[in-house]
């Protein structure tokens, strides 16, 4: 059986020292056969020198494509640091006989509280009050009134993990409907969750708060354009904690600027980062966060434990949970590379 050399992104350290609190390396403590390491640098697109000689790479936010592969017959697995994917080739990682895997479930309950974290702080004007107390304003409170959770519609898209955690954590907040717009979710599965499936027409025109918890693809790409925002209501409010490029940019500035919907909160972004001078900053009605408005130290924690994992499982000779490119374990080429860690 051989010994796996694993390497993190560059972007898990900062002079040296790891910059989260846990990012479950204990569990890697005492596999005599991993020998962990950190990349030297930070590049926003792994290259291929990085991952000379190294077996598996636990990757935070840098990118993967098909330049990142070349030549790096003894790479094995790449474990993406969290649920999106779009930052990675998966044909090229296939094409390698590369092994990709994210965390799933792990990202959950966090994306699902900072999803409410948002809805509230969006309904009660939590940043205009704030702003207005620093300043001095103090008579103008009565005129940003809130409002309230209950009574209100929650419109999820996509009902995957993170939408059916948003769905059970608002139960307690005397909402008046749960509904949501996914393809690939059953009448069944939504009921079991307490949610009623809609269309997105439907969901768009009679949600208060609408919450993006789908991935970004082909389909969903611009998935929230001018059409869309034009059916919601004046009163409502629209949280991408998802990806930025599922909603198209520029019809939501001009939404918010026309105060067509009351306001927004925005954790992705179609560039990241945002640059200083992007029409949303002018904005009063919108909250951004740099993507990461669901980084807790819980969720590395978890995240971390799951990614280690899938090391330990590999160095092992098992295929770990979270495959995203099934079809690699087909291929002659990977089967060669899990031989090799089977005792």
């Amino acid at each position: 059986m051989s010994d796996l050399r694993l390497l993190h992104t560059a972007d898990f350290q900062q002079d040296g020292r790891l910059v989260y609190q846990d990012i479950g390396l204990d569990l890697l403590d005492g596999v005599a056969s991993i020998h962990q390491d950190f990349m030297d640098q930070f590049h926003t697109t792994i290259t291929a020198d990085q991952m000379a000689d190294t077996n598996a790479v636990v990757c935070l936010s840098p990118r993967v494509n098909a330049e990142s592969l070349v030549g790096l017959d003894q790479l094995a697995l790449i474990a993406r640091f969290g649920v999106g994917y779009d930052s990675v080739d998966v044909d090229a990682c296939t094409e390698a006989d590369v092994l990709l895997t994210i965390t799933s479930g792990a990202v959950n309950h966090s994306v699902a509280e900072a999803t409410v974290a948002f809805m509230l702080a969006l309904s009660h004007n939590l940043l205009i009050k704030d702003r207005i107390t620093r300043e001095g304003r103090w008579d103008e409170r009565s005129a940003h009134m809130g409002s309230e959770l209950r009574d209100r519609t929650l419109g999820i898209i996509g009902l995957g993990g993170i939408g059916s955690s948003l769905a059970g954590m608002v139960s307690g907040f005397g909402m008046a409907d749960v509904i949501a717009s996914d393809p690939f979710t059953s009448e069944e599965q939504a009921k079991a969750v307490g949610v009623r499936l809609v269309s997105l027409e439907e969901l768009m025109e009679i949600s208060d708060f609408i919450s993006i918890n789908c991935p970004l693809n082909d389909d969903t790409r611009d998935l929230i354009g001018a059409e869309e925002l034009a059916r919601m209501q004046p009163t409502a409010y629209l949280i991408n904690t998802a990806r930025g490029g599922i909603v198209n940019e520029a019809a939501l500035i001009d939404a918010l600027q026309e105060q067509r919907i009351a306001g927004a909160a925005l954790d992705c972004h179609e560039s990241e980062p945002v640059p200083a001078d992007h029409p949303m900053s002018a904005l009063d009605n919108v909250i951004l966060a740099p993507h990461a408005i669901a980084w807790t130290n819980e969720l590395f924690r978890d995240i971390g434990r799951q990614t280690c994992q899938q090391v330990i499982d590999l160095s092992r000779g098992r295929v770990p949970v979270g495959v995203i490119n099934s079809a690699v374990l087909e291929r002659p080429g990977f089967q060669a590379k899990l031989e090799q860690y089977q005792s």
